[in-house]
């Protein structure tokens, strides 16, 4: 099923001369109203007039995280902001967040984007969609909320938590479409099986998921115990949100990258060099449309692939690989970007804590769990185990407010991480996904 044919199944040659054309136009605007752009444009001596094919993209800067960060809150917008109409926000490498902007047309091509990712996944005008991504400065509820309202379905704006509500609106209301995390799709199954309700009883007939890394396996297990198809999805708030790309439910192998609004590379995280289709590397992406904040070669770290060949679905556009993992540091904890650096910026604000810690990521069950140990003094740690339990406690309010996360803080004896004269190893993750 397509939502948009025009796009989705366009000849090569007309779409790269879309995608020229409209590199040209954000090139231009980025470059006159964006000081960060003109600046590194100056720096590396290309000038607008410069980009005139596509391969030309690769003598453009990259952009990083850390020149969103250093550009905030408003820094990297290319309108002002009586034409913003809509702000989101996502985790930053310091504790401040990543703001996006959108213009009212931003919203328009979001919602587009998204009623293209809906019916790719196997919803359609008549369906009921049970949307339990979260509401709010994240993007990916509201994300789905208006793609849903686009494409003329139903949708239950529930967002996530009080997982037996949930249950319950699923057998009052009789939704068609799932929408949430991998993770959070096996634990309302998990609380479904508690209640005695069988999801083979309900109407479900696909669920979308992503926000966080999962497996085949995973896979083919959401799809047993909810007895649905299960696609994958990737977006960041960076790029426009969810509706970056998606699995299509005819062959769920590989996800359609909307090239019309983004222009995907794979390049080698060392070296930056633009690797050719069918090798591995961390995924760059350039937008084309977006009015409000646009990004030129935006690094999203993320390691996948990029295959050019046409899906039986009729699709013509380019498939990414599912994301194998990070070229950084960065966890994916339930939906939620953390980086150990924050998880340090927290701990570090308590008396008696010492510079040493180490964040464990396991899976327990159906959900991601973190570990956060950290070394305290000597006085500390020889003091009353009931004043250890405090300060444990307020550590993972601490953590919970400010990360949005939760996390288990465990205080341990001095000297008892384990020092390293090269790079600290600060995250042992034991998820196997």
């Amino acid at each position: 099923m397509i939502y948009n044919e025009e796009y989705e199944t366009m000849p090569r040659e007309a779409l790269e001369a879309i995608q020229l054309r409209r590199l040209q136009e954000t090139v231009a605007r980025v470059y006159n109203t964006v000081p960060f752009y003109k600046k590194r444009f100056d720096e590396i001596g290309v000038k607008v007039d410069d980009v005139n094919f596509l391969d030309d993209l690769r003598r453009l800067p990259f952009t990083y995280k850390d020149n969103l960060r250093d550009s905030y809150p408003f820094g990297m917008f290319t309108v002002p902001m009586d034409d913003v109409v809509r702000i989101h926000a996502s985790s930053g490498t310091t504790g401040k967040p990543t703001v996006v902007g959108y213009t009212a047309r931003d919203i328009q091509t979001w919602s587009e984007l998204m009623a293209r990712t809906l019916m790719a996944g196997g919803a359609t005008r008549g369906d009921m969609i049970h949307n339990a991504y979260g509401y709010g400065l994240f993007t990916g509820g509201l994300g789905f909320h208006y793609g849903a309202e686009k494409l003329g379905a139903s949708v239950i704006p529930i967002s996530g938590g009080n997982t037996k509500r949930q249950v319950m609106i699923m057998t009052d209301f009789g939704p068609t479409i799932l929408t949430c995390t991998p993770s959070y799709a096996l634990l309302i199954a998990e609380v479904a099986e508690e209640m005695g309700v069988d999801f083979r009883e309900f109407n479900f007939k696909a669920g979308i998921f992503g926000a966080e890394p999962w497996s085949e396996q995973m896979r083919e297990e959401i799809e047993r115990k909810l007895n649905i198809k299960a696609m994958d999805i990737y977006g960041l708030s960076e790029i426009i949100g969810p509706g970056v790309s998606v699995e299509c439910i005819e062959a769920q192998n590989g996800l359609h990258i909307f090239e019309d609004h983004f222009i995907p590379e794979i390049i080698d995280p060392d070296t930056e060099e633009v690797l050719p289709y069918g090798t591995p590397g961390e995924l760059v992406f350039t937008t084309i449309t977006k009015e409000a904040f646009p990004v030129i070669r935006y690094r999203t770290r993320d390691i996948s692939v990029l295959y050019p060949e046409p899906c039986r679905c009729g699709r013509t556009i380019v498939r990414m690989g599912r994301v194998q993992g990070r070229s950084d540091d960065m966890l994916i904890i339930r939906g939620v970007n953390v980086f150990p650096s924050q998880i340090e910026s927290v701990i570090m604000e308590i008396d008696g804590i010492e510079p040493y810690y180490q964040l464990e990521v396991a899976r327990e069950g159906r959900l991601d769990t973190l570990t956060v140990k950290v070394e305290v003094n000597e006085n500390v740690f020889s003091d009353e185990v009931k004043n250890l339990q405090n300060m444990e406690r307020k550590l993972e309010n601490n953590i919970k407010e400010m990360l949005s996360v939760s996390a288990q803080v465990k205080l341990v004896e001095p000297k008892s991480i384990q020092r390293s004269e090269g790079k600290a190893v600060r995250v042992i993750d034991k998820r196997k996904i």
